[in-house]
């Protein structure tokens, strides 16, 4: 027995995976030609599974900056902002979050999935209570756990399980804080956050949405499904993060709180990371000026997401419940939602295989992601390569092939015009 015969049943599963073909978890891209194409073992495939929602990986102005600030800077900063101290650009991206969202406070993280393992486990203490959405994100479940406050899980988007389970916890001691997401990573489906904020505002709670996936989607303004519900005022802390609509890395939080700038000190995860580089620092910057000054690209976004739902709901695919940039194809056998993932990733599709247990319902999921830079072509390609592979595995009833992209055999090419 070694240390690491815990994980035999894990190696013994991920072996079983990748017998029958590519392994999902460690795809390699030679080359990344553009936000919507790369270059795996030399064939040129349509990148569907990045999280990439404005395409801003490849935008000029932000790839200006970044290099800029490397040349000034340096390539980072060796420690954490508590020990090192902050660059310039530090608090100039915490002051343009807060301006972004109308907020006093913002603070900055080395990732997103810190700024919730930081913040959940630092804002409620045993004495206190965590209600969290069932399907949270992992981060969610490791901030909770790294904390000491009890834990509570409602049923998915369930406002009045929620009252619920706050009502049994109304009388004890304690500050009550409940945690929901913008969008859903997995289906895409977003938290009914009007049911959810009067259910906070009835038993007293606080309430954090993580926008991960919701910041540069929804709303006026992009400042995610708070604004797009009218809620801000009942949102007492926003998360989010700089790796999904602003192509970066990184997370934030932004707040109105009195008080906030303590917890530089109280949150561990803050205190004991190096901080960003001045690279991602400058190119986050820019990309959310980017988000705030060409509202087009969300409006193009919404046009791809829809293009990519109707279009694979038209065939009989089962999908989430309704259509945001995350649009994921729901199959009942991980055997051939595996055969599924492969054989299109083998005809120059990329996108996302989501298994149990890892998944909501024991589902196995193919997960694609949107982004605004997708031509309709790269779009229309998806559809019919999905809809032939789809028929040939049985996923759906046989019909004539079309004619198009997915049958003869060719990967679109990128749109003329720039990336950025």
């Amino acid at each position: 027995m070694s240390l690491l015969s815990k994980f035999e049943p894990l190696r013994a599963a991920h072996s079983r995976l990748t017998k029958r073909g590519h392994d999902p978890f460690s795809v390699v891209f030679e080359e990344m030609v553009s936000s919507t194409e790369g270059i795996m073992q030399g064939r040129r495939t349509v990148l569907l599974g990045t999280n990439n929602y404005l395409g801003l990986t490849f935008d000029e102005a932000c790839i200006e900056q970044s290099v800029e600030a490397t040349r000034r800077h340096g390539t980072g900063t060796t420690g954490s902002r508590v020990a090192n101290g902050s660059y310039d650009g530090h608090k100039r991206l915490e002051a343009d979050l807060a301006a972004f969202y109308g907020r006093k406070h913002a603070m900055v993280f080395s990732t997103g999935y810190q700024a919730n393992l930081g913040m959940l486990s630092t804002l409620v203490g045993k004495n206190d209570h965590l209600i969290i959405d069932a399907d949270s994100h992992a981060s969610i479940y490791d901030g909770s756990r790294l904390g000491h406050a009890p834990v509570v899980r409602f049923h998915h988007n369930d406002p009045e399980d929620l009252a619920k389970r706050l009502r049994r916890i109304e009388k004890e001691s304690g500050d009550k804080l409940v945690v929901v997401e913008g969008i859903y990573s997995m289906l895409g489906d977003s938290a009914p956050l009007k049911e959810i904020a009067a259910v906070k505002r009835e038993y007293g709670a606080y309430l954090i949405v993580d926008e991960a996936h919701s910041m540069g989607v929804l709303g006026e303004r992009g400042r995610g499904l708070a604004e797009a519900a009218g809620v801000e005022a009942d949102v007492d802390f926003i998360i989010g993060t700089f790796s999904k609509s602003l192509g970066s890395v990184g997370g934030f939080c932004v707040s109105d709180m009195e008080g906030f700038e303590i917890l530089r000190l109280a949150c561990r995860p803050y205190m004991f990371t190096a901080s960003l580089p001045p690279a991602v620092i400058a190119s986050t910057r820019q990309a959310l000026a980017t988000l705030q000054g060409e509202s087009g690209l969300r409006a193009q976004l919404r046009s791809n997401a829809d293009q990519l739902y109707s279009g694979l709901a038209r065939l009989g695919f089962k999908l989430g419940p309704e259509a945001s940039p995350i649009v994921s194809v729901i199959l009942s056998d991980a055997d051939k939602a595996v055969a599924f993932w492969n054989g299109l990733l083998e005809r120059g599709l990329y996108l996302n295989l989501a298994l149990p247990p890892a998944t909501p319902n024991s589902s196995a999921f193919l997960r694609s992601s949107v982004s605004a830079r997708h031509t309709p072509e790269q779009i229309d390609f998806a559809v019919r390569l999905m809809g032939e592979l789809g028929r040939q595995l049985g996923l759906l009833e046989a019909m004539p092939t079309e004619v198009g992209f997915a049958a003869r055999g060719k990967v679109p090419r990128a749109a003329a015009v720039s990336d950025g």
